[in-house]
């Protein structure tokens, strides 16, 4: 078989694997849920490729607006992929980042990493949590399972969340190989996850609509009048969401 089919066929299985355990979905956003009727705030945090997952719900057409996605550039991939890597690894920081946001007992925190191990999405996590927050987050369960902590504490992130929403990739995230080829090849990580960010907000609307709430979504400012509606969301929402 092709390896684009291959590639095919595993993210069919994998996506089929993580949909048939969706409990952590249903509990994720019924505490997203429980923010936005509260009139509070979902915040999503992740380092390096996983900033991407706090960009898919973000400032989004479809999307929810009182989203908060923590983008510090201190653990991004510009300007020096390198540098997310040490900084991910530092303790202490994270707590520090927190503090500049607006931030309540009643909002949610998502966390996003796969193999959970790094001290910044763990103090990130505890964090939230003395705060009063309830925290999710994706991470791989086979990924974490396997590695050891990078925190003082000895703890991976599944291990100091509330919710987890295991991302059914496989340890290391490359899934394809070939004889005589040394590496494997292909993540698929980021499929799946933005999958999951995705069920978490459809799942979190309807739960709002169900309890006769109209949560504020972003449509695409491409559209027709989409700008007058989006600024009027922005302009009810700035002074809590930094980035807008």
């Amino acid at each position: 078989m092709k390896k684009h089919l291959e590639l095919y066929e595993k993210v069919k299985s994998q996506m089929e694997s993580q949909m048939a355990d969706d409990g952590g979905i249903e509990e994720a956003a019924r505490c997203c849920a429980n923010s936005i009727m509260k009139d509070r705030l979902i915040h999503v945090y992740g380092c390096g490729h996983s900033q991407m997952f706090a960009m898919e719900i973000f400032y989004r057409a479809g999307g929810l607006v009182p989203v908060n996605a923590i983008l510090l550039p201190h653990v991004a991939l510009s300007p020096k992929a390198k540098l997310s890597t040490f900084q991910e690894r530092v303790e202490g920081f994270s707590q520090l980042a927190l503090e500049q946001y607006d931030t309540h007992e009643d909002d949610t925190m998502m966390i996003i990493s796969i193999s959970g191990r790094n001290a910044s999405v763990i103090d990130m996590a505890l964090a939230a949590k003395a705060k009063g927050m309830k925290v999710i987050a994706l991470t791989s369960k086979a990924f974490s399972d396997k590695v050891t902590s990078r925190h003082s504490n000895g703890k991976n992130l599944i291990d100091v969340v509330d919710v987890v929403i295991d991302i059914k990739c496989e340890y290391g995230d490359a899934c394809l190989s070939l004889p005589n080829y040394k590496s494997k090849f292909t993540g698929t990580s980021t499929i799946l996850g933005m999958l999951a960010m995705d069920c978490i907000t459809s799942r979190t609307i309807e739960l709002c609509y169900e309890e006769h709430v109209e949560p504020p979504v972003f449509i695409s400012s491409n559209t027709d009048g989409g700008d007058e509606v989006n600024l009027a969301h922005l302009s009810r929402y700035k002074h809590m969401v930094d980035g807008f």
